[in-house]
């Protein structure tokens, strides 16, 4: 079957999931590899009409050529491929069920391992498959994807490099696919040792360098409007980054300023309370009024004095001032005490004579100590007068009191005599 736009979209429909119908078209395909331009942009306009298992079909498809060309060493239909391949896959992929998805994402992965198609064609498939998952709000994927790209790890403030930079990277490939077509028609053409064709051919082959270059043209034009995209992307980064350091570089010197104001404030603290502590030591003056110097601070305040305490002393017992304190020798022996004049009585009743006798006997009556007792003898005691019973008082000590109690008493006396 010759090549035409028609045989080559007939083929394309009649393609089924089997693995015989895969390879028979991939072998017809490859055959026309010199038309291998206009059968990537057939097979992509098929795969846009077509339903999501016909798609997965189509992808199936250009997976067999691309190995079998890249086992052959024959890049016509990589090249072919790779301006194309990343859109096909993110519309195959795009609403299509999870069981065709997985097996889209396993074709992709085998792509990687096998290196098929150069790594920033293969990372523009990967980034616009992500693009998707997170359009539908889909779970992260697990770890171990078969995607080496995760753009959830790259940091928010470069998630505006991501898109523009993968639409330079796909754009680079295409740009230098138009290129180098436009370059060899055109060396072709302009060769002067080639064999000039007639004019109708001629004319038609001029007419398709034309579409080359143009096609070159509009290519290398749509990567410059990327590339500029992406610098205006860095310029923004790079402009915020560069008020950042501003904003940082003024917070530094502020903060340097306040720690050196409160080092300053710490030490004039510090120095004062060593004056306070200067001030309190043995020998600094006090003020007229007892309070402390003029060097004392609000923050060491004086010491109070101690207030005086009464000294803890035994009271004694009563005793008269006008009575002697017996002597006593420290040789054991009692001294005699001279008798004391009997007082004058202020009082002639029966209680003050009971009561001077009773002081008389106070006085003038002294046991001896213990330790005296064996080897001293009895103490000495001192005789009342024998001429009277009684010391002359000044007066009758009967006066005032009942005839028969005097009497009585005068009884008593005379029979102790």
């Amino acid at each position: 079957m010759a090549y035409t736009d028609d045989a080559v979209l007939a083929k394309l429909s009649a393609l089924n999931e089997t693995q015989e119908s895969i390879v028979t078209v991939a072998q017809w395909v490859m055959f026309h590899r010199r038309h291998a331009d206009r059968t990537g942009q057939l097979w992509l306009q098929r795969l846009k009409d077509s339903g999501s298992n016909k798609r997965l079909n189509l992808i199936y498809l250009a997976n067999e050529v691309a190995q079998q060309s890249k086992a052959r060493r024959k890049d016509d239909f990589l090249i072919a491929f790779s301006p194309v391949i990343a859109e096909a896959t993110a519309t195959a992929y795009k609403g299509a069920t999870n069981e065709v998805q997985q097996k889209l994402r396993r074709v992709v992965e085998v792509w990687r391992q096998r290196q098929i198609f150069e790594i920033p064609i293969q990372e523009a498939i990967e980034g616009r498959i992500d693009e998707l998952d997170k359009s539908r709000s889909a779970t992260t994927r697990k770890s171990g994807s078969i995607f080496s790209t995760n753009t959830s790890s790259i940091p928010s403030e470069l998630q505006s490099l991501i898109t523009p930079q993968q639409t330079v990277s796909k754009l680079v490939l295409s740009t230098r696919t138009s290129v180098n077509a436009a370059n060899q028609d055109f060396d072709k053409l302009t060769d002067p040792a080639a064999v000039a064709p007639s004019a109708p051919v001629h004319a038609a082959r001029l007419n398709g360098l034309l579409k080359t270059l143009a096609n070159a043209e509009g290519a290398v034009a749509e990567g410059i409007k990327a590339r500029k995209a992406l610098i205006d992307a860095l310029e923004k980064v790079l402009e915020t980054n560069r008020i950042s350091l501003a904003t940082e570089e003024g917070q530094l010197e502020m903060l340097a300023s306040r720690r050196e104001e409160i080092d300053n404030k710490k030490k004039e603290v510090e120095d004062s309370i060593m004056r306070g502590f200067a001030s309190n030591s043995p020998g600094t003056p006090a003020g007229p009024d007892g309070s402390p110097g003029s060097n004392h601070t609000p923050m060491t305040p004086a010491e109070p004095d101690r207030p005086e305490v009464e000294a803890l002393t035994p009271p004694g017992y009563p005793q008269d001032p006008d009575q002697p304190v017996p002597d006593y020798n420290l040789d054991g022996v009692h001294k005699e005490v001279p008798a004391l004049s009997p007082p004058q009585a202020t009082n002639s009743s029966p209680q003050a004579v009971v009561g001077l006798d009773l002081l008389s006997s106070l006085a003038t009556s002294y046991n001896r100590p213990p330790s005296a007792a064996t080897s001293v003898g009895s103490a000495k005691k001192r005789k009342l007068n024998d001429t009277a019973e009684f010391p002359d008082l000044g007066g009758d000590a009967m006066d005032g009191l009942d005839a028969d109690v005097a009497e009585m008493l005068r009884q008593d006396s005379g029979n102790g005599a």
